[in-house]
């Protein structure tokens, strides 16, 4: 019975000696536990605090401490971080009021990481103001872009449409970025709206190159002396600059169509009614509308749209193209 009891010993050793090899984890697997996912604690304008519950290690706890990041989900694998830390809260106070947000959060340490939590949609709180949209466009991909919009005061005081701007946002294909814009018509008066293009292209490469700069004067013809060299080590050799890519012909230039208003205001609640704009090419060649970040498909209703961006004295009030 003595030696019996000597082998369960040695099994139950190896087997758990091999239990214990069962912790180790391949280069790529987490080592940290899934955080919870956000639970929304406070919603105000230009304030979102969140908690979690917080990653633990996997096995044997590590040397250094666990961080949370939390992020903006914006597609498979892709996100945007918006915040640190070493705790299980955050207030944030960079989000556009208003907007909608798919928050996750991921955690890590120096030797590992964690799954990302589930996500947790969230709108976060409205501030002053905040744009409806309506497309009326069921082919996107026709010769014209035409949507209605208006701007609802979702404030306690009265907002002057003079401190308002309006960005929809999009892309020009093929780097074309030629557009005519239009208001059809609109219960302020088309009148009150201005609106122009803004866009961004991207650098352009250089030119052929040009006469060579002259080549410095010699001493002798500069009337300087040469002092006598004061060592024989070797220069270090000149490094090859990395070549400059530049983006080939045709890319596409992100931009957007700005309104602004010259005058009115809007009480607590009241709205601007609807305003019908519509555009196009000069020669009304078809304009592809779906990689436009502040297009939506059109459902004959009113909807918020967050990704169209509005702005009240310089400070975002609603929207957020990475939301």
């Amino acid at each position: 019975m003595r030696a019996r009891g000597v082998t369960l010993v040695a099994v139950l050793g190896i087997v758990l000696g091999l239990s214990g090899t069962a912790v180790a984890h391949a280069a790529d697997d987490p080592v940290l536990t899934t955080p919870g996912a956000p639970v929304v604690v406070a919603n105000e304008p230009h304030r979102l605090t969140l908690t979690w519950a917080p990653s633990t290690w996997i096995g044997e706890p590590g040397g250094t401490a666990i961080r949370h990041e939390i992020r903006a989900w914006l597609g498979p694998n892709v996100y945007r971080s918006l915040g640190t830390t070493t705790g299980t809260d955050l207030t944030l106070t960079d989000l556009a009021p208003g907007t909608q947000y798919r928050l996750t959060v991921w955690a890590y340490a120096d030797t590992g990481y964690s799954l990302d939590s589930p996500v947790t949609p969230v709108r976060t709180a409205y501030g002053k103001a905040r744009v409806s949209y309506r497309n009326l466009s069921w082919s996107p991909t026709d010769n014209q872009i035409q949507h209605v919009l208006r701007v609802v005061n979702t404030g306690t005081t009265p907002l002057d449409l003079a401190d308002v701007r309006i960005r929809y946002h999009l892309t020009f294909e093929g780097g074309n970025t030629s557009l005519t814009t239009n208001c059809d018509w609109a219960a302020i008066g088309c009148a009150n709206v201005q609106h122009h293009i803004q866009f961004f292209p991207p650098p352009l490469p250089p030119g052929p190159p040009g006469t060579p700069p002259p080549a410095a004067p010699s001493p002798s013809a500069s009337g300087l002396s040469m002092a006598p060299a004061t060592t024989t080590s070797p220069l270090p050799p000149t490094p090859t600059p990395t070549p400059t890519v530049f983006p080939p012909p045709g890319t596409p230039i992100p931009g957007w169509i700005e309104l602004t208003f010259t005058a009115g205001q809007l009480a607590p609640g009241a709205s601007t009614g609807p305003i019908y704009l519509r555009h196009h090419r000069p020669n009304w060649s078809a304009i592809d509308e779906r990689d436009d970040p502040s297009w939506q498909h059109a459902t004959g209703e009113w909807a918020d749209n967050s990704r169209i961006t509005l702005d009240v004295n310089d400070i975002r009030e609603y929207g957020d193209t990475y939301a």
